[in-house]
């Protein structure tokens, strides 16, 4: 007896009508009538009456969905139990930032949890992952956007994540107890590459406020960014997570400046229609226990 049958018999035990299971299942009515209909000639009796409008199960319809509960949940148990021992794969589709400063301890803990589990990450652009994500090619994406990053897609917030200003510890600016905008005037930035999400908030923010963006260097790779500001060729706005260790042994000073308009959330990034396998379940219950 095909599983799907039991499923279809329990939702419409559960909804009492034909047309609402339709359409929680995502099946058209007459394939509801039909696989009913089918459960009723192998067993031999009706499973469902109607008393006029209402749709209840008869006695022996009873009996079965007692014992299709049970079946179906040792099913759904068998499955995660195997899933968490054999090989799979998990694809991740995320950004520089976060592949490189974010992710490394829970991929670890993930590959403990299922030691044969193939773990696929993509760093990406912010636009082609939500494109991958919608697409299906990405099980998951992690991002720094406003929340939320995409209409479409189901978005989860993990945490917020500042935006900083990094200078060498020498730099004029670190004297000051408070930097603000206009203290910005005259200074030299090392910028990401045209298109990164904050350097647009930044960019904005300098232009409201009719502060000019002086830039010495325009980079894409986060680790140059920070080496050229320790050999002071400027300064730079970058998510407090990339510069952490820096900051902590002095070889980067975080300058005392912060803007309401300047932060970011961490966000999982899933399709609304994305099949919760065992792995990806874990993988979001350790990124968002944190909470």
């Amino acid at each position: 007896m095909d599983l799907t049958y039991f499923r279809t018999f329990r939702e419409v035990a559960r909804r009492k009508s034909f047309t609402k299971a339709a359409e929680e299942l995502g099946y058209a009515q007459s394939s509801i009538t039909m696989q009913i209909q089918k459960l009723e000639r192998e067993y031999g009796v009706p499973l469902f009456e109607r008393y006029g409008r209402q749709l209840r199960l008869t006695a022996p319809g009873e009996s079965l969905l007692k014992l299709v509960v049970q079946m179906l949940d040792l099913y759904d148990q068998s499955k995660e139990m195997i899933a968490s021992q054999v090989s799979g794969t998990l694809t991740i589709g995320t950004i520089n930032s976060l592949a490189a400063y974010y992710l490394p301890p829970y991929l670890h803990r993930m590959k403990q949890l299922y030691p044969a589990l193939n773990i696929h990450l993509f760093p990406d652009s912010e636009s082609s992952l939500i494109t991958k994500v919608k697409d299906g090619d990405y099980d998951i994406g992690l991002m720094l956007d406003r929340f939320p990053a995409d209409s479409f897609l189901n978005c989860t917030p993990v945490r917020e994540e500042p935006l900083v200003l990094v200078a060498p510890p020498n730099h004029s600016l670190t004297q000051q107890t408070k930097v603000e905008l206009a203290d910005l005037h005259q200074a030299e930035f090392i910028v990401t590459e045209d298109g990164c999400i904050y350097r647009g908030m930044f960019e904005k923010l300098l232009k409201d406020h009719d502060i000019p963006l002086h830039i010495g260097f325009e980079l894409g790779n986060l680790e140059t960014i920070k080496h050229c500001v320790m050999n002071g060729l400027g300064i730079a706005l970058l998510p407090q997570i990339t510069v952490q260790s820096e900051v902590e042994v002095g070889k980067l000073a975080q300058l005392p400046f912060s803007h309401a308009d300047l932060h970011m959330d961490l966000q999982l990034l899933l399709h609304p229609k994305k099949w919760m396998s065992q792995p990806l379940q874990s993988f979001i219950h350790l990124l968002t226990d944190q909470i």
